[in-house]
C-alpha cells in the first residue's frame, strides 16, 4: 500500500509542477446557434442571450470546450493529468463519481469570440476510505481564456475508487431497495437549503417542484432566484405524479455503488411543464422509449434515505 500510494503521489507531484498545460482551441467560436440550443435545452429566457446583440450564458462556458461525437482520439492533445488518472486506474481505481464543481466567471462571452483552455491539476489527496470504497480525490482546475484574457474558470474534484468486489458488495447491489438491505445507501443527495423542500416532501410521498412566490413560474432543478422575473421569494407546487420520457440513457459502465448495470437514467417531463431527471425501474432497459407515459414511485434506499423514481403507468 505504501509503495503504491509513493507511485501514485509522485506521478501526480509532477503533473502539478507542470502546471497548465498546452492550451486547446474550442472548436467551434461563441455562436448564436449554439447558445439557442443550450437555452432551450436548459429553459433559459434570459433575453440577454437572445437577439443579435445575444452574449453567451456564463453557465454553458464547458460547451465551448465539448469536440462532439466525431472527435479523432488521435489528434487529442495529452495533458498532465491524464498521467494521473492512468496510474489510477493501473492501480485499480477504476471507479469515478463526482464530488465538487465551482465556476468563476469574469465577463460574459461575446458572439464570434474564440476561446481556448488550459488544465492543471492541483490536488490529489488520498488514499481515502469512503462509503463507495478506499479511493483517491483528484482537483484540477481549467481556465477558458479569449487571447490571453482569462474569461472563466472551473474548479472539478471527483473521487477515484476502486470499486468493492466481494460476494456481499454483489449482493447489496442486487438487492436495491429491498427490505432485507439496510446498509447505508452509499450515493447521497445534496441537500441545501435550496432543495430541502423538495427532500422533505419526497418523505412525505409528494412530488414538489419550485415555484416563484411573486411570478408563479415553475421551475427545477429548484434555485434560490427566479430565472424569469429574479424574485428570491420561493414556494412550491406539488406535482400530480405522471409524465412522460422525454430522453434517456442506458448505463452499463463504470459500476455505479449501490446499483446493478445496466440500468437507466431519464429525463421526464411532467405536465406542470417541467423535466426532471430519475431512473426508470420495473421495466426492461430495452422497452424504455421516448414518449413512454410513467408514473413517480419512492423507494426506501435505507433507513434514512428514499429517492423518486419512475416506472410505466402499466406497472
Amino acid at each position: 500500500m505504501t509503495d503504491e500510494r509513493d507511485h501514485l503521489m509522485a506521478v501526480a507531484g509532477k503533473a502539478i509542477a507542470a502546471g497548465e498545460g498546452p492550451r486547446i482551441a474550442a472548436p467551434l467560436p461563441v455562436n448564436a446557434a449554439t447558445i439557442s440550443h443550450w437555452t432551450e435545452a436548459m429553459g433559459e429566457r434570459n433575453p440577454l442571450y437572445a437577439g443579435p446583440d445575444a452574449v453567451a450564458p456564463p453557465a454553458m462556458i464547458q460547451v465551448w470546450s465539448m469536440e462532439g461525437l466525431n472527435r479523432d482520439p488521435d489528434r487529442r492533445v495529452r495533458l498532465p493529468v491524464d498521467d494521473v488518472f492512468e496510474a489510477l486506474d493501473e492501480a485499480g481505481f477504476t471507479g469515478v463519481v463526482a464530488t465538487n464543481c465551482e465556476h468563476t466567471y469574469h465577463r460574459y462571452l461575446d458572439l464570434g469570440e474564440e476561446l481556448t483552455s488550459g488544465t492543471r491539476l492541483t490536488d490529489i489527496a488520498g488514499p481515502k476510505r469512503t462509503a463507495l470504497g478506499d479511493g483517491y480525490f483528484v482537483t484540477w482546475n481549467v481556465t477558458w481564456y479569449a487571447g490571453d484574457e482569462p474569461v472563466a474558470e472551473m474548479m472539478f474534484r471527483l473521487l477515484k475508487f476502486r470499486p468493492k468486489t466481494s460476494a456481499t458488495a454483489a449482493d447489496e447491489s442486487r438487492n436495491v431497495g429491498a427490505e432485507a438491505a439496510r446498509e447505508p445507501y452509499p450515493l447521497r443527495p445534496a441537500v441545501n437549503r435550496d432543495t430541502a423542500f423538495f427532500w422533505d416532501g419526497v418523505r412525505e410521498g409528494e412530488l414538489r417542484i419550485q415555484k416563484c412566490g411573486d411570478c408563479g413560474i415553475l421551475r427545477h432543478p429548484p434555485g434560490p432566484v427566479c430565472p424569469t422575473c429574479r424574485s428570491t421569494r420561493r414556494t412550491h407546487a406539488v406535482a400530480s405524479g405522471s409524465g412522460t420520457v422525454y430522453s434517456y440513457v442506458v448505463h452499463h459502465n463504470p459500476p455505479v455503488p449501490g446499483l446493478r448495470t445496466p440500468f437507466v437514467v431519464a429525463v421526464v417531463e411532467v405536465p406542470e411543464g417541467v423535466r426532471l431527471v430519475g431512473n426508470i425501474v420495473r421495466c426492461a432497459t430495452e422497452d424504455v422509449y421516448v414518449g413512454m407515459p410513467v408514473r413517480v414511485t419512492y423507494q426506501q434506499m435505507d433507513d434514512e434515505l428514499t429517492l423518486p423514481m419512475w416506472i410505466p403507468v402499466e406497472a
